[in-house]
């Protein structure tokens, strides 16, 4: 059982907002549960409503597949061997990077997903939360 809430997902947005802000993007970040079903999805001031959907399905396809979306680029280009694993599961799959799994205890039990900008910069705010979330471990909090 996760001890993601929503006031925890919270503090998760907002290592992620301040992270966004410092880059200078407005960005989506979604927190999900180990289930996959959404906690909070937080859209900030002029972020592209595309990235609603995209941050959410990143979020997903980091719990469905208990890995970083990253982990999926190479791997389903054409000729590549999961070469149109986007298409299944109601094309929810998203295979660039800004979907991040949270650990806890070597057990995913939920994800981030960050949309708005460049992968490059979707997986750096993404990081700031993942970032959060595993200091909130070491100091006892979840």
């Amino acid at each position: 059982m996760s001890n993601l809430n929503l006031s925890f997902a919270k503090t998760l947005i907002e290592a992620a907002e301040r992270e966004s802000q410092n880059l200078g993007l407005s960005m989506v970040i979604s927190i999900m549960d180990e289930g996959g079903n959404l906690i909070a999805t937080h859209r900030m001031d002029d972020a592209w409503l595309a990235s609603v959907d995209i941050a959410q399905n990143k979020a997903w396809t980091s719990v469905a597949l208990k890995m970083p979306t990253s982990n999926l680029e190479e791997a389903t280009v054409p000729n590549a061997s999961l070469y149109g694993l986007n298409t299944t599961n109601q094309g929810k799959i998203v295979v660039f990077g800004g979907g991040i799994p949270l650990i806890k205890d070597d057990q995913v039990v939920g994800a981030v997903g960050v949309s708005g900008s460049t992968v490059d910069h979707d997986v750096q705010v993404a990081e700031a939360a993942v970032k959060k979330f595993e200091g909130s471990l070491t100091n006892g909090q979840r």
